[in-house]
């Protein structure tokens, strides 16, 4: 992996004969401080730390920044964290590259003026349309301070966490399984989108692929054999809804692989996937050189509905385990796969997988239960968590299996892991909570198996969702929440009345009591689609600082206003309305590969 990096660039008053001299060891302190916090707190998707590269030297004017820009061009950096305890000249001594992510720490100090600088070299920024994000002690500190504050901390580190995301994604692909499924707009791949707005390149791979690399055998059969043992000993199989139905000869007609060999074209189907979106080595070692390269992608989506559903297995199998953090190999990284290729949703999988290292839970935001409709309903009200009422989040057996809730924290409570801290424990318990009931046939004719669970703990996670708005672009949504556990014959009542084959999470946004966040019913009301991803934790302050750097406005959000953090020059865009200058400045800026 050419892994992004952090490139760190200690910033210092040019004027040599004394000035420059008594400030470098200062100086560099605070840049390796700098990069020591980032490389101990922050890790790539492989789990290996964050990589930080430090200026050669510390840069007092225009011919060391351009050095400085020489190296870093040679070391993939994808942000810059300028840090100095003193006056510099600003637009001399400024990062210049239009494609770097962007920010400043002035040291907080009054024995030099690096506060001053920090406002001087921001403003230049403003004026040269680079954004930058400002960080900024609370506090004075003493000069022999080598200490980095807690406030500054915090910010340097979502700064790197985004910025490093941002270059994840560049020149990475979305692999398209087909194309638009069922007229669902957010499945139409916008490739300038993706191209301009996350610098990752959209290819489409027909499905007919799927079914001529299992034809031929391209795949590995070693894996192959591992992997159907595996989901024989795993996989186990729940309610079959179509049991004694009278289906019509429409349907009984279309199914084109037999039921009992079901499984043996999913687990193929899902090899086969991952290997094109991958790539396999093995597959070269097979003679198939050009189906070892895989597509580079970083995320994927699979159409199914209809064209493929109607005649062959779904891809609810495929999908929840693509997006899992473990398969037949043991733990690994989760890829975002989107169901019925919903590449808008697939891109807020993708941010939360980036931010979180943990899988991403697809959905549909199916229904907003009221506390009266509760009890019409099964006659008790609903309690806790979910007593002024809460989403239901189902959809197609294709959620991530961490979504059961059952991995276990330090403290024993359910959580959704990091995929390097998942355990054989964790694994075991996923499986376990899980069952596979056979797909409804009505809805997909060829078969198939539905991951069915219902989330097991309450649990803090944010509901994330792209949208694209015409006249206004890519927005992006979210809500922080909680997911809910109900009294039994609650659940049981209502969850039976949508799809008693596919898995459930009761979702609670964490209310505001004002704006789109006074009530549950009003977050329902205003989400942007049928769809929506959740991540474990309130990351909600992450993806605010992600979205700006990208120049994609966040149109609904309930993250404290104290934790919103973009460059410094959204400010210039109105004060008071956050979420108006954030519109005004993403239009103005546009996105940064545009």
């Amino acid at each position: 992996m050419n892994y992004p990096k952090i490139g760190i660039r200690p910033t210092i008053d040019g004027r040599w004969g004394g000035v420059r001299v008594s400030l470098e060891k200062q100086t560099m302190a605070m840049a390796n401080a700098a990069a020591e916090l980032i490389s101990s707190n922050l890790f790539y998707q492989d789990g290996t730390p964050v990589q930080c590269v430090i200026s050669p030297t510390t840069i007092g004017g225009g011919a060391e920044a351009g050095r400085s820009a020489d190296y870093f061009a040679t070391q993939n950096v994808c942000g810059t964290l300028t840090v100095t305890p003193c006056w510099c000249y600003g637009s001399e001594t400024m990062d210049m590259d239009p494609l770097t992510i962007k920010a400043v720490w002035g040291f907080n100090g009054t024995e030099r003026p690096g506060a001053v600088y920090l406002a001087a070299v921001l403003a230049a920024h403003a004026q040269k349309g680079l954004p930058a994000f400002s960080i900024y002690g609370h506090d004075v500190k003493d000069a022999s301070d080598t200490g980095v504050p807690e406030d500054v901390k915090e910010k340097i580190l979502r700064f790197a966490k985004c910025a490093v995301a941002v270059g994840m994604m560049r020149n990475k692909a979305y692999v398209n399984f087909g194309s638009v499924a069922m007229g669902i707009m957010g499945s139409f791949c916008d490739p300038s989108f993706f191209q301009k707005y996350l610098g990752i390149r959209a290819e489409w791979v027909d499905m007919t692929e799927i079914l001529r690399r299992i034809t031929l055998e391209i795949y590995d059969h070693d894996e192959y054999e591992k992997a159907l043992t595996w989901v024989k000993a795993n996989c186990k199989e729940g309610y079959d809804c179509n049991a004694g139905k009278q289906l019509p000869e429409l349907i009984t007609k279309s199914k084109y692989i037999p039921a009992e060999k079901d499984w043996e074209f999913i687990v193929k189907q899902t090899l086969v996937c991952r290997d094109i979106m991958l790539g396999n080595p093995k597959l070269d070692e097979m003679g198939w050189h050009e189906e070892a390269l895989g597509r580079n992608a970083i995320a994927g989506g699979f159409q199914g509905q209809r064209m493929w559903t109607d005649w062959l297995p779904n891809g609810d199998f495929m999908e929840a385990i693509i997006n899992s953090t473990f398969d037949w190999n043991g733990k690994r990284s989760p890829i975002p796969f989107a169901t019925e290729n919903d590449t808008l949703n697939g891109t807020a999988m993708l941010f939360g997988n980036l931010l979180t290292h943990s899988a991403t839970v697809f959905a549909d935001v199916r229904t907003y239960w009221s506390p009266d409709a509760v009890e019409r309903v099964t006659g008790k009200r609903p309690e806790g968590i979910a007593k002024d009422g809460f989403m239901h989040l189902i959809n197609s057996g294709a959620a991530a299996l961490d979504g059961t809730g059952v991995s276990k924290d330090n403290e024993g409570k359910g959580c959704m892991k990091k995929w390097w801290d998942v355990t054989e424990e964790d694994i075991g318990a996923m499986t376990q909570a899980t069952d596979w009931e056979r797909a409804n046939y009505e809805y997909f004719r060829g078969g198939g198996f539905s991951s069915h669970f219902k989330t097991q703990s309450e649990m803090p996670v944010t509901l994330m969702r792209m949208n694209i708005v015409e006249g206004v672009g890519p927005t992006l949504q979210l809500a922080e929440g909680y997911t809910a556990l109900l009294d039994e014959q609650i659940h049981n009542t209502i969850d039976m009345r949508t799809d008693r084959t596919w898995p459930t999470t009761w979702f609670v946004p964490r209310l505001t009591g004002k704006g789109v966040f006074k009530d549950v019913y009003s977050v329902m009301a205003n989400w942007g689609a049928n769809h929506g991803a959740f991540a474990y934790g309130h990351i909600g302050a992450d993806l605010i600082t992600l979205a700006s750097m990208l120049r994609i406005p966040v149109s609904l959000h309930n993250v404290p206003e104290d934790k919103i953090y973009r460059p410094h020059s959204w400010a210039a865009f109105g004060s008071d309305s956050l979420e108006g200058a954030d519109y005004k400045a993403c239009s103005h800026y546009g996105p940064i590969y545009g």
